[in-house]
């Protein structure tokens, strides 16, 4: 085989929260149903429930004095040190979110001048040709920039893209919404480099797509449903059982197709890294997946973050795969010529995946 650019990936850096919100603590919260009126079942039993259905148990907060920005530098950081290169060498900064910067007790859009512009600006990069952006794509933000960074690579475009994803999703949550207990805040950040080889590594295929039609409002945002609190004030809200059975339907497909672009037997995958947010719906999609080929899933090829972490959007894949890397998931591991799945899913509703080989 000639030798060919590929993008691969080279250092990986998270920042996890150090504040742990547990079940226990959305005890006194008071809860209401979309129609206005307080839920007539106790505390405790919504709770339960709840972690009956997504696994979550705990998840984390970022402190008062931090924004969105700020979380994302730090696993910034951590990416081109785990990298080893000149952050004045990066061509891109891609940078998923979906909620900009918002301080601590205000609901304010931020995002002028760009977030990614705001991490360029933090880690001093004086280089005007490191082209700093947003995207905002839902959670399958990141993913979606990994792809984006391909292009940029295989075009020649581009040498080095720092991928980030990082949202603080605590503060957009309706507090009288029981499916903001779903929600956590973090950051995760990916160094993509491009490397001439006849190997075939790095990114070996991937597929997005958006299903706008009939599924575009199925995450918006609305008013609280405490109608007391004002109705100008928006918080992130969706429709999580026909979400639910959304996914179901179209990611384990997503993924099939794929995996077939790219021409790696199933037999092969080592490791599904999937967006984290509802263990048991993650579950489903991957039975389903493997169904597809007529198989049972094995036990240990999908880590699971979202039980203690819970769902940081963006944030959730790259920070699963920085801490397998840094061998912080035991027992799970990657190693050269290993066969991964990145997959996501989120607002708009659109689902993306990556089928990528170890190098």
């Amino acid at each position: 085989m000639s030798k060919q650019i590929r993008s691969i990936i080279t250092g990986t850096g998270s920042y996890i929260p150090e504040k742990v919100v547990r079940n226990e603590d959305f005890l006194e919260w008071e809860f209401y149903g979309n129609n206005g009126e307080k839920l007539a079942k106790a505390n405790q039993v919504i709770v339960d429930k709840f972690e009956a259905i997504t696994t979550i148990a705990e998840r984390r907060h970022v402190p008062g004095n931090l924004k969105t920005s700020d979380i994302a530098t730090f696993a910034a950081q951590a990416a081109i040190q785990s990298a080893g290169i000149d952050p004045e060498t990066l061509d891109y900064i891609i940078f998923a979110h979906n909620f900009g910067d918002i301080a601590q007790g205000k609901r304010e859009l931020d995002i002028v001048p760009t977030l990614a512009a705001r991490v360029k600006h933090q880690l001093k990069i004086a280089n005007p040709y490191a082209v700093a952006y947003d995207l905002p794509f839902g959670c399958p933000g990141w993913v979606q920039g990994m792809i984006q960074a391909n292009y940029y690579i295989k075009s020649g475009d581009a040498k080095k893209v720092l991928v980030i994803g990082a949202e603080v999703l605590s503060r957009v949550c309706d507090p009288h919404d029981r499916d903001s207990m779903i929600y956590a805040d973090g950051a995760g950040a990916v160094l993509l480099e491009a490397l001439e080889t006849d190997e075939e590594v790095g990114i070996l295929a991937h597929k997005t797509r958006s299903d706008t039609l009939d599924h575009a409002h199925m995450l918006f945002m609305g008013n609280s449903y405490n109608e007391d609190i004002n109705p100008h004030t928006h918080f992130l809200k969706m429709y999580g059982r026909k979400l639910y059975q959304y996914a179901l339907t179209n990611v384990p497909t997503a993924m099939q197709a794929c995996l077939e672009k790219s021409g790696v037997p199933l037999a092969n995958i080592k490791k599904i890294l999937i967006h984290q947010a509802n263990g048991k719906m993650d579950e489903a999609i991957l039975q389903r997946f493997y169904k597809l080929y007529g198989e049972k899933a094995p036990e240990d090829v999908m880590p699971m973050t979202v039980s203690y972490l819970g769902n940081s959007s963006v944030a959730t894949v790259p920070t699963l795969l920085d801490l397998i890397l840094r061998d912080e998931l035991k027992p799970h591991q990657i190693g050269k010529g290993d066969d991964i799945i990145f997959a996501s899913i989120g607002a708009g509703m659109n689902i993306n995946a990556i089928v990528y080989r170890w190098h």
